[in-house]
């Protein structure tokens, strides 16, 4: 299974809906893509919406932390939403649960930006 991905903007926020399964190979290089391009168009404010990531593996968790880094460094924020249990639990084995700012609603993220 691919990855796919679409964005959508939401008062100040780009929110990526991401569908399929984060993993090494062609999934990691479309998110990879995807969040170098908004950078580049000078968004600050991602937020990945996760609910329908089917499968994490460790290089999708490298590539999750690797987009927060890219946006850190540009000065913006990513958050992540709607963590399945398999991704939830990933995130909290390694750790990231910590460094990643975890919500379940966008109208939250929205008003937190602001």
């Amino acid at each position: 299974m691919t990855l796919n991905a679409s964005t959508r903007q939401q008062d100040g926020v780009l929110i990526i809906d991401i569908v399929g399964e984060l993993r090494l190979g062609e999934g990691t290089g479309v998110l990879r893509e995807i969040v170098q391009d908004v950078i580049g168009q000078g968004y600050k404010n991602l937020l990945l919406n996760l609910g329908s990531v089917r499968h994490i593996d460790s290089a999708g968790v490298g590539e999750l932390m690797s987009c927060y880094t890219s946006v850190q460094n540009h000065g913006g924020r990513l958050k992540l939403m709607n963590l399945n249990k398999h991704v939830h639990n990933i995130l909290q084995i390694t750790k990231l649960y910590t460094i990643f700012e975890i919500v379940d609603d966008e109208d939250s993220v929205v008003i937190s930006v602001q």
